[in-house]
């Protein structure tokens, strides 16, 4: 595992948080650079100063993508670069592909990209980099022959696993659980439903029965008819799971409004500020997530190491990434965040994001 400082929510900073017990949220105002590990150079400003970068989420007016971009604005303030936020109304990977047509067409200095659809951008990614402009895909990666770097938030299993945990802890004496996700061409979404089905056949899950996987294509109208139809379907329904933001506040939204707080119990992944107040209602008790401004921080460090030159995207390779601390690119070319932070009445109000 590469040697690195997290920010709060990853790994490192719960450790800084029980020494100092000192919260801190994921905003650039709250953050400053630290010195980079001993031994290593740091990433130089100057390097491919001026440059115009674009941040592409899955889609516009997600709170998730939201925060993620003011991690890339703080990241570009210290590379002395430009980042754009660029993206579709919708999650929709046709749409997304046109709008990358374009900024290739613009021949922008770099890309940094969530992707709809982990096989349908590959031809775009790869004509991109055939134009010189590196590729770099976060939170949901684009095949590797379609971009130089993927940058995960934290490890697929790992996810997985705390989302089926906490659904284990909440249904207390096992029963029925359902699975509300994005789209379904998702390529996150999809590894972790997955990798939630194979943990659910270990022995202590075995009280656990999933009993329907439904999509609301994260948009919080369609999320929400869609927890309202799984209380209808299954109505001893014990969790619903959601690893998506939208769908995580819709279906505890949809709990609350049938009056089964209690009984229908939501979680999966979701931001603080946005899942307060179902934790404190009881609608949705836990969910995880990591720093979604660091992911974004993060990703467009990994880009600016490439474009500037100072690492190819080979396995192997190290960069700074400013306050972060060092990385190494893994041999399946993947750059990893860190393992998510579980959130619940006892911690939530010491984060703001």
């Amino acid at each position: 595992m590469p040697a690195r400082r997290m920010t709060l929510l990853t790994v490192g900073l719960l450790v800084a948080l029980t020494a100092c017990g000192t919260p801190r949220g994921g905003g650039a105002a709250q953050s400053s650079p630290a010195a980079s590990p001993a031994g290593s150079p740091a990433a130089s400003p100057a390097a491919g100063a001026g440059a115009t970068y674009v941040l592409v989420p899955k889609a516009l007016g997600n709170p998730y993508f939201d925060t993620a971009n003011t991690g890339a604005q703080e990241a570009a303030k210290e590379l002395g670069v430009t980042v754009n936020y660029q993206g579709s109304a919708t999650a929709d990977a046709t749409q997304q592909i046109q709008l990358l047509n374009s900024l290739i067409a613009q021949n922008v200095d770099g890309l940094a990209i969530s992707a709809n659809d982990a096989d349908a951008l590959v031809p775009t990614g790869q004509q991109a980099m055939q134009a010189g402009i590196p590729v770099v895909s976060w939170d949901s990666a684009i095949a590797p022959e379609g971009r130089n770097v993927h940058v995960n938030q934290a490890n697929a299993a790992d996810i997985a696993a705390v989302q089926v945990r906490m659904a284990g802890e909440l249904a207390k004496d096992g029963g029925k659980i359902a699975i509300l996700s994005a789209t379904s061409t998702a390529p996150n979404q999809n590894e972790w439903i997955r990798l939630m089905q194979e943990e659910l056949k270990k022995p202590e899950y075995a009280n656990l029965q999933l009993v329907e996987i439904v999509y609301g294509d994260d948009d919080d109208s369609k999320s929400y008819t869609e927890a309202q139809g799984l209380m209808t379907k299954h109505p001893d329904l014990e969790v619903i799971i959601a690893p998506t933001t939208v769908g995580i506040a819709a279906a505890a939204r949809a709990v609350q409004d049938a009056g089964k707080v209690g009984q229908v119990f939501v979680t999966g992944l979701g931001t603080p500020n946005q899942m307060r107040e179902y934790v404190k209602s009881g609608a949705a008790p836990q969910f995880a997530l990591w720093n979604p401004a660091d992911l974004g921080y993060l990703a467009i460090h990994t880009l600016h190491a490439i474009a500037s030159g100072q690492i190819k995207g080979q396995p192997g390779e190290t960069f700074t990434a400013g306050r972060l601390g060092q990385y190494t690119i893994d041999e399946q070319g993947v750059v990893l965040l860190g393992p998510p932070t579980v959130f619940n009445a006892d911690n939530i109000d010491a984060f703001n994001f």
